[in-house]
């Protein structure tokens, strides 16, 4: 289970056992020839404990250069509502956050890590499936600085990466970690909508970084000063009853980023999301024993892929593509492993009772 994170001591120490460990590397006592100088021994330090010590100290410089680059860029959100973190797109104002910060919001209050007044913004769009949404500086947007995003898809499990955000209101708070791992489904609970909507995300990075409330909707950033992704939950340890578990943060790539926020920037909208689609809007369905048994469609969106296929208003769909359905979240889960155009087989149970399974071709999640 995750959370969501919409709500700099940790990094310090973190950067810190990894500077010292460096330094510490290769440091045992040089050994002196009797024909030597007897001060050479104990004034020249070893060739591997100068190299440690110039590892360490590039590295340090590297990240504050990071830093410096980036974290100018970095906004908090806030809303009537809570708080989040935003990361500034382009020279029109436009900033990029997660759609479980800006809720049901929409306008709102942007606060830089530089200091001064706040200023206001309005929503440009908001794509929920996606968690992705865009906000817009009216006044005062011109002065914001642009960050640079790179490409997620050459990110290595393994590499360094820096979490930049607002993590319970503190401004400009810095974490770091590493890329744990790639391409995971996450699916989390939408705290902020009251009734715990369940979002899932596909293709996340897994992170070390701190991921904190008040993160989300920040950047995750390279030591090239890029921002590769946008963190968005943290993960809860169910059996230490739901509490954060250290270390395990997950952040959506900006290559999926940048493809919804351009097409909300352009219309508002999103109409080539990359993910697979029904085209039918659904409720859950429990059998006799109040037991989860199917989505029930509940509408069917013109010319949806359902429709198209036969399905109807009414009929409970038990499986996709071989995988049961029976919840919502797990619709979902099943849904964002495929691609749009891909025809899977679905298994449905009619108002009849009566069982039938329909090739379907995958429609677009649009938004």
């Amino acid at each position: 289970m995750n959370q969501r994170a919409n709500k700099g001591a940790a990094a310090a120490a973190a950067v810190s056992v990894l500077l010292l460990a460096a330094a510490g590397c290769g440091s045992s006592k040089a050994k002196s020839s009797d024909s030597a100088p007897a001060a050479a021994s104990s004034s020249s330090p070893t060739p591997s404990a100068s190299a440690s010590a110039q590892t360490a100290d590039q590295l340090q410089s590297d990240y504050e250069q990071v830093v410096s680059n980036v974290l100018p860029s970095v906004v908090q959100i806030s809303t009537s509502s809570g708080l989040g973190s935003g990361v500034v797109y382009d020279a029109k104002g436009d900033i990029v956050t997660n759609a479980h910060v800006v809720s049901g919001a929409t306008s709102f209050q942007v606060t830089q890590p530089t200091g001064g007044q706040p200023l206001t913004a309005s929503l440009v769009g908001s794509y929920p499936a996606g968690d992705i949404a865009v906000i817009r500086v009216g006044s005062g947007g011109g002065t914001l600085k642009p960050a640079k995003f790179g490409d997620s898809t050459k990110l290595r499990v393994g590499q360094v990466v820096l979490a930049m955000g607002s993590p319970l209101g503190l401004t400009g708070t810095v974490t770091e970690g590493i890329v744990s791992a790639l391409g995971r489904t996450v699916t989390s609970n939408d705290g902020s909508s009251g009734g715990g909507a369940a979002i899932t995300v596909g293709d996340a990075i897994q992170t070390s970084a701190a991921i904190n409330n008040g993160n989300s909707g920040g950047a995750l950033v390279d030591l090239s000063s890029e921002v590769v992704g946008i963190p968005s939950a943290a993960a809860l340890n169910p059996e230490l009853g739901n509490s954060a578990a250290p270390g395990i943060g997950f952040a959506i790539p900006t290559a999926t980023a940048t493809q919804i926020a351009d097409q909300l920037i352009a219309s508002g909208k999103v109409t080539d999301s990359g993910r697979a689609g029904l085209g039918v809007k659904v409720i859950g369905v429990v059998d006799n024993n109040g037991q989860p048994a199917g989505v029930g469609i509940a509408e069917l969106e013109p010319n949806s892929a359902a429709g198209n296929a036969g399905l109807k208003v009414g009929d409970v769909i038990t499986a996709v593509n071989g995988s049961s359905t029976p919840d919502l979240t797990t619709l979902s889960q099943v849904l964002v492993s495929l691609k749009p155009g891909q025809q899977v087989p679905v298994a449905y149970t009619a108002p009849d009772g009566s069982k039938h399974t329909a090739t379907v071709t995958l429609g677009t999640l649009n938004g």
